[in-house]
């Protein structure tokens, strides 16, 4: 012990204490999406997310509910599927989900066995505690929409006897972590994502420790030990910033939990998680590093990573993973709240407004496993240009590859609703994740805070803010790196406007509001943005959008041929009928934005819905561009779009004309990286 009487853990003279986040999350069900959010949270919940529990065999008869069916021995897709139903339901209030997520929490509390262990796993050498990770996540929120509830006691009851297990194993030479002899198991999984456990056993530590601190802190320590150091890899020596194609197999197979896409995704907040309990501030730079280098060496425009299973390099006929995606996002979020930097927000935002809605029907009744940037077409394609994905993997259905993303692609929102509203300081409550929503909750120094937010963000960049204080306090706003600030404004309670001073490393621009209620209008001026992309292209983005060219399509579907499916879950095949080789002039780009709603409150058009539809975007960018020969590889009734021709071989082949681009998330089939011509 030391003069605090903490516990020193292992041979680091660490103490029993973690460092405090930037920004405080609030619990789940504090923050209730408004307008466009919630209209997309209601389509999940009547779409295929909220429907698997009724006949998607690997969530309905998983092992983890006494069934037999999943898709691997990691028993990974009931927890999968948990940890983002929990907060859809919760958010969403929908009885029907509320009652899923209930019945599945019961039965495997009920069949909790005997020495702590949760989950269906029946002997030692199979015990491994990678599928655990999501289920704690999932857990945790349960237990803060339930708090002060027996349901959530429960709950806590069990997190508390597994960990007692998890640290006898653990002690036991990492056992259920690191694979030994005569193990059944994979370890990579749970070796490259040991973070996500740290993080539930310090939401543990910080919610209801009981007498358990010194082990939950050593069980931190042995998943840090244990776990793949993500800090190594995010180094010169080591992380591989070209295309991976152009390093040898055996080289990339090494490195294989490291570059593999979804890992990526998660393994960007795991530096941030293990600096809470290590207070190691070297891990803030390998951390920004990380994010970095993934973006800007293995980075999409539409804010996702490009990786066909494996990371790749830049091209835009590769593959974007929507498990990937909505992982990002998660991590991105959490690390706005941990370190700070403005900059994960603005890329969360990018991911939460691009890459996911472009890889989901509008319904949410079918999605893709990968999206490619350059998408003219939605088909079976062969040969595939991909590592390891299927060839119907960038078609729309139920499982167009593996399942994964089928039990995973549905925490992407309601995680993201979950970040947007953050305590700040003693007496500050901070919108962090922009778009509209509602919170109410207290600031820590106890005062009450209502706060409704009515915007239609990101597609107009005008925030509406009706507040209700109990008291003195703060609300601050992120101030995107893309707004102009010279020409942004704040303006309150009717006062004329000021300008925008946004803390330069949270983005945050600070109100000081008395007892009361108040009107707080804010407004980002910005323009559009033609930012260079590989091989002489561009990618075109206005606010936090990117636009692309819409691709016409003769869109044919059949029901999906599955055990008990509904009618609404269908296998979609998406043909182009409008040209798509086209190259753009940068220097023609003209911004369409929202006409005011004089008849509207608040001047805020009501949105489609559902939003991300083909013929219903509220904004483009229209610009002059020309047809180009670029055609599909052959054979054609199974190609795809390959890279784009390079500068030397753009001759116009036809009369230059207008075109609108319109946003990516409701454009499925599209092309985002348009090479460039002179036109005018």
């Amino acid at each position: 012990m030391d003069s605090d009487g903490n516990k020193k853990i292992g041979n680091q003279n660490e103490t029993c204490s973690l460092l405090p986040l930037v920004f405080e999350p609030l619990p789940l069900g504090a923050i209730k999406p408004l307008g466009w959010l919630s209209d997309q949270l209601t389509l999940m919940a009547n779409g295929l997310p909220g429907h698997e529990f009724e006949f998607y065999q690997i969530v309905r008869d998983n092992p983890w509910m006494g069934g037999t069916h999943d898709y691997s021995n990691l028993n990974e897709a009931m927890p999968y599927w948990f940890n983002g139903l929990v907060p859809l339901a919760y958010q969403t209030q929908d009885k029907r989900l509320l009652e899923q997520v209930r019945k599945a929490a019961d039965y495997i509390l009920t069949n909790q066995q005997p020495d702590g262990w949760l989950g269906p796993e029946t002997t030692v050498p199979r015990r491994n505690f990678w599928a655990r990770y999501p289920i704690f996540l999932g857990f945790a929120q349960m237990v803060e929409a339930q708090a002060g509830t027996p349901e959530a006691e429960r709950i806590l009851n069990a997190m508390h006897k597994f960990v007692h297990l998890m640290h006898s194993m653990l002690s036991n030479n990492l056992q259920g972590l690191v694979w030994h002899e005569g193990d059944d198991f994979n370890e990579q999984w749970g070796r490259s994502r040991a973070a996500d456990m740290i993080l539930a056993l310090q939401w543990l530590y910080e919610t209801d420790p009981r007498e358990n601190a010194g082990k939950l802190f050593e069980c931190m320590e042995f998943f840090k030990k244990g776990g793949h150091d993500w800090s190594w890899w995010f180094s010169e020596e080591n992380y591989i910033k070209v295309d991976l194609d152009t390093v040898p197999r055996k080289e990339t197979d090494r490195l294989y939990h490291f570059v593999h896409g979804v890992n990526a995704g998660q393994g960007l907040r795991a530096g941030a998680v293990i600096r809470r309990f290590t207070h190691d501030d070297t891990l803030l730079e390998s951390t920004r590093r990380g994010v970095n280098w993934t973006f800007l060496y293995h980075g999409g425009p539409s804010g996702g990573i490009i990786a066909d299973e494996r990371l790749v390099g830049l091209s835009p006929v590769r593959g974007t993973e929507l498990c990937s995606v909505v992982e990002t996002m998660y991590s991105l979020n959490y690390l706005y709240q941990s370190i700070g930097d403005r900059d994960f927000a603005d890329r969360c935002e990018l991911a939460a407004f691009n890459a996911l809605p472009v890889m989901v029907t509008p319904d949410w009744w079918a999605h893709q496993y990968i999206s490619q940037v350059n998408q003219p077409v939605s088909h079976e394609v062969s040969p595939t240009p991909w590592f390891n994905v299927g060839s119907r993997a960038q078609t729309f259905g139920l499982q167009p590859n593996y399942p994964c993303c089928t039990v995973n692609h549905h925490q992407g929102y309601p995680k993201f609703v979950s970040g947007m509203f953050v305590r700040n300081g003693e007496v500050g409550i901070a919108h962090a994740l922009l778009g509209p929503a509602e919170v109410q909750t207290r600031t820590k120094s106890g005062t009450k805070a209502n706060i409704r937010c009515e915007t239609n963000y990101p597609f107009e960049n005008l925030l509406y803010y009706r507040i209700n204080a109990g008291g003195q306090f703060t609300l601050s706003f992120r101030v995107p790196l893309w707004a102009n600030n010279v020409e942004s404004s704040v303006s309150i309670d009717g006062a004329p406007g000021s300008l925008l001073q946004p803390n330069p490393a949270t983005g945050m621009h600070d109100v000081d509001l008395a007892p009361g209620k108040h009107v707080v209008i804010v407004s980002f001026a910005t323009a559009v943005r033609v930012e260079p992309r590989a091989n002489d292209t561009v990618a075109i983005y206005h606010g936090a959008i990117l636009y692309s060219l819409p691709i016409d399509a003769h869109i044919n579907s059949v029901k999906t041929n599955y055990p008990g499916a509904p009618n609404q879950a269908r296998e979609y095949t998406m043909k182009p009928t409008s040209k798509w080789g086209l190259a753009i002039d940068p220097s023609t780009v003209r911004f369409n934005g929202m006409a005011p709603a004089a008849d509207a409150p608040n001047n805020i058009n009501r949105l489609p819905n559902p939003l991300w539809a083909e013929k219903e975007t509220p904004t483009s960018i229209s610009a002059m561009v020309c047809e180009i020969k670029w055609e599909l590889t052959e054979p054609k009734e199974r190609g795809y779009a390959p890279e784009p021709p390079l500068v030397g071989q753009r001759e116009c082949i036809a009369e230059p004309f207008e075109i609108n681009l319109v946003p990516y998330g409701g454009a499925r089939l599209h092309m985002a990286e348009l090479p460039t011509v002179k036109l005018v």
